[in-house]
């Protein structure tokens, strides 16, 4: 009887090679996706100041000038 032995032949085909090939992808896109979602929650977190600012400026809590000048420095 022939006896079959595993090797590795320069391909990623020895056991556990798709889960390690499949983890390599996965970190790749986790690394190309990851700067996209803070841009998007910074853009959040100053839209929702803005908001905010709107409010203050409609119940009167704030005069013209100083909700001009703040809508001002959050849009910088």
């Amino acid at each position: 009887m022939k006896e079959r032995r595993m090797y590795y032949d320069g391909t990623w085909n020895v056991h556990g090679g798709g889960i390690f090939g499949l983890l390599i992808i996965g970190l790749i896109i986790y690394l190309v996706v990851r700067p996209n979602s803070h841009s998007t929650s910074s853009y959040r977190s100053s839209d929702r100041s803005l908001e905010l600012l709107k409010e203050r400026y409609a119940k009167g809590e704030i005069s013209d000038e100083e909700y001009e000048r703040k809508k001002r420095n959050l849009r910088d």
